[in-house]
This record gives C-alpha cells, structure tokens and sequence, in this order.
C-alpha cells in the first residue's frame, strides 16, 4: 500500500515559522517586562513604607512626648490631650507595614511596635496620676521613661529604615541584572531568530523550488514525447492540484497513443490480411492446368493428389480467418505447395524440408513460411540454368524458433540485395504484382507486428543462392488462448 505524503502549505509554513519566530522574540520580553514590573512594584512599596515610617519618627520621638507634658505641666487636660490617638494612630501604621514587611525586616517593627505597648503604658500612669493629683514630681520622672521609650522606638524605626534601604539597593541590584540579562538575551534571540529565518528561507525556497523544477521536467519530457513520465507526488498544497492534473494528463495522452499505436496496427493487420488472402491466379491457372493434363494422360493417381495438395493448400491458406497455426500445418502447406510447384517446375526444382516433428506444437504465424519458398522459387531456381534447390529447415534456440530458407539459385547482385533491404526497413506493405506472391516486405512485416519484435527478416545474397532466416518467440496453445485467430 502505498503511503502519501503529508501535504503542507507554502503559506502554512510561512504562517508556523513567523508564530515561532514571534513567540521566540515576544515571550522573553514579555517575562523580563512581568520582572521588572514586580522589582519595580516592590521598590515603590518599599520606598512608600520607608516614607510611612520616616514621618512616623518625628510623631514618636517629639509629639508624643511633647504631648505627654502638656498634660503633666496641665497646660491641656487629660479629657482634651490627644496622645491616646497619636499612640493608637502610630500603632496602627505600625501594624500596617509589619503586615506588609518580609520576614527579614519584619523584626525591627514588631519589637518597635512592642515598645510602643511600654510606652502607652507609662502614659496610662502619667494620666491616672494626673487625675488622682499626684504630685508633679512623680509624673516627671515617668515623662523622662516616656522620652526614653520614644527615643528607643525611634531607633527601631532607624534600623527597619536601613534594612529596607538596603533591600531596595539589592532590589535594585536585581533589576539591573535583569534589564542586562534580558537585554543580552534579546540580541541573542534576535541573532537566533535571524539565523532560523535565513534557513528557513532557504528550506521554504528548495521546498517550492523541486517541485517547480520536477514540474518543468516532467513537463519537458511530455513534449519531448516521453509520455510514462509523471511528476512524483508532492508535499506542497498548492501544487498538489496542478500536480495531479498533469500526472492525469500524461496518463490519458498515453492510453490515447496506446489506442492509437493498435488502432494502426489492428489497420496493418486488417490489410495484411488481405493481402494474404489474394489468390495468385497464375499459380492456380498453372496447377489446374496440369491437373488437366494428368487427367488426359491417364495418370489418375497423380490428378488425385495434386488435387488433394491444391485443396490442403488453400484450405490452410484461408485457415477460417485464423491468424495462427500450428507448424505441422505450415510444414503441410509448404510441402503442398511444393509438391505443385514440382509437378510444373520438374526438371529443375528440388527440395528439402527439415523440420522436426517435436516443434510441430508450436503455433506460428499463418502463410509465414510459404512466401520465402514461393520468393525463392520464382526469383531464384526459376532463372538459374539447370534449376536448384530450396531447403526448409527449422530448429529451437531457447525460447525461440529458428527459420531458415535457402536456396541454391541465382542470388542477387549486391545493387538489388541492397534495394531489398531498404523496402524492408521502409516497413510498408507491398501489394503483390506478379509472381513473387506475398512478398518478403509483408512477410517482414507481419513478424513484426505480430510477435512485437524489432527485427523481421535477415537476408545474405550471393552468386551461390540466397538464404532468409527468421527468428520468432515460441508460442504455444495456452501463450494465445485470448487469441481468437487461432487455427487447430
């Protein structure tokens, strides 16, 4: 079975190769743009804590404590001192950024916002001595651990200051790296990306490329004549339909040159035909005649069987319209037609006949023997003082039946010899005109169109006589049982 080849479109490979060369150029931006996006958001909210903390400082480490004296010197009261807000205001931001602090500066605000619980604490004291009228004295001394507590709040809030400007210096470190790295890794891609185009250019280039040139030289073939040419089967879509369209050309341009080639020569047959079946007159005349002749003479034995021979001559010449027969039947028919010839020609004509009763299974072509003998009478014995004689003979060379036709007359000067040959390689009928009946062209040719074999007749020529060989493929019974000129 055979396997087809995956299609692909020209545009489709145009189409797969920019998406890659797209994803290869956009996602890498795309992740460093995402990267420092998030460095970039984590440093903004870094310096945003920094700066929430920053104004909490002076809030701590001055108000508050400048609050808290107010109420001990009872420059405000404690119902309109606000300090209770400032320390919850101060513990809420504080609570605010912890929550959003990583774990490793997270250490510095939470022991910040612990002191801060210490420092509501002595507050709460300075207001409940302040209420029940302690003395002044007391409250001072409280309001020096308040100061205190403040400053040291403040120092935590230094050091969570320097953690996250130290954070910040190596988010900022990050995003430098980042901003290199990506910047390197999109020249590398780009020059990637470049490289991959360039190939694929040429790949796209041979993919459309071979078959155009498939296409052209099939295309050069078929005008040339070569019409088994066919244009392998593609891979490119767009070419696919004029592919097959060409490959269903060619193949019915060559079953019309097929139908064509048997249309002609089912033509050469029809007027081989009937050729061969023309009735040489004067031979007839001719043999009636003696026929005659015995019979005034008396020779009733001899009048029978020219008769019979006359008979088995034209009754294996007509065959029924049968194109083949066996040889026995084409041994019989020279041997008849000799036998004739004979009774004519006795004085002068002599012959033999060597054909071996094992060949005579095989069939061969009707009357294919009979105008070499006839050829070689008449144009031979019949003009050689002091007559000749014909041998037949036949031998099987492997698969093939060998015929050779001799005779012992005149020959043929090298001037006519040549002539023979050329009317032979004319391969064109030749109708017959006088006594050299069917002819050796016809004969040549029916060899060839029948047995399909570029070679017919093989003729030598000299002042000793000339001899005719042919060679034929072995056919038997069953090789032409679609044949229906066949003849048992």
């Amino acid at each position: 079975m055979k396997l087809r080849t995956k299609s692909q479109s020209i545009v489709g490979r145009i189409d797969k190769m920019s998406r890659m060369l797209t994803v290869m150029l956009v996602v890498p931006v795309a992740i460093s743009l995402v990267l420092m996006l998030l460095f970039s958001d984590r440093y903004y909210r870094s310096i945003e804590r920094m700066s929430a903390i920053a104004s909490l400082k002076p809030e701590i480490s001055e108000v508050i404590p400048d609050e808290v004296w107010n109420v001990v010197s009872g420059r405000v009261t404690v119902e309109d001192s606000d300090v209770f807000d400032r320390i919850n205001a101060a513990d809420a931001t504080i609570e605010r950024i912890i929550g959003e602090t990583g774990d490793n500066d997270k250490l510095a605000l939470t022991v910040a916002r612990r002191t801060m619980d210490t420092l509501e604490q002595y507050t709460t004291r300075i207001r409940d001595n302040v209420l029940e009228s302690v003395p002044t004295v007391e409250s001072e001394e409280i309001l020096t651990e308040v100061r205190n507590v403040a400053s040291l709040v403040e120092s935590m809030l230094n050091d969570y200051i320097t953690g996250e400007i130290n954070e910040s210096a190596a988010t900022g470190v990050y995003l430098t790296r980042t901003v290199l790295i990506t910047a390197g890794a999109e020249i590398l891609l780009v020059i990637i990306c470049l490289l991959i185009s360039r190939r694929a250019r040429k790949n796209t280039g041979t993919f459309v490329r071979e078959p155009i040139k498939e296409l052209e030289s099939v295309t050069a073939k078929l005008a040339g004549g070569d019409l088994q040419a066919r244009i392998p089967e593609t891979e490119v879509t767009e070419l696919k339909t004029l592919t097959d369209q060409v490959n269903e050309m060619a193949e019915n341009m060559e079953k019309l040159m097929q139908q064509s080639i048997r249309d002609e020569r089912s033509l050469k047959k029809a007027e081989l035909r009937t050729l061969q079946a023309q009735i040489n007159p004067h031979f007839l005349y001719n043999t009636l005649d003696a026929i005659v002749w015995k019979a005034e003479a008396g020779e009733e034995d001899e009048v029978i069987r020219l008769t019979r021979a006359l008979s088995d001559f034209f009754r294996i010449s007509l065959s029924s319209g049968a194109d083949w027969i066996p040889i026995s039947q084409e041994k019989k028919h020279i041997n008849g037609y000799l036998m004739i010839q004979q009774t004519r020609y006795r004085d002068i004509l002599k012959y033999e006949i060597d054909i071996p009763d094992e060949l005579d299974g095989y069939y061969v072509l009707k009357l294919l023997l009979q105008p070499l003998v006839e050829n070689a009478l008449y144009h031979g014995i019949k003009y050689k003082r002091g007559g000749g004689i014909i041998r037949i003979k036949a031998e099987k060379d492997g698969d093939h039946l060998m015929f050779t036709v001799s005779d012992t007359g005149s020959g043929m000067t090298e001037e006519r010899l040549r002539e023979v040959r050329q009317r032979i390689n004319a391969r064109q009928p030749v109708h017959s005109t006088g006594s050299g009946g069917f002819g050796l062209v016809n004969v040549d040719l029916r060899i060839r169109l029948y047995y399909n074999e570029p070679e017919g007749l093989r003729i030598e020529s000299g002042p000793n006589g000339t001899v005719i060989r042919l060679r034929v493929p072995c056919r038997t019974e069953e090789d032409l049982a679609d044949d229906q000129g066949i003849s048992g």
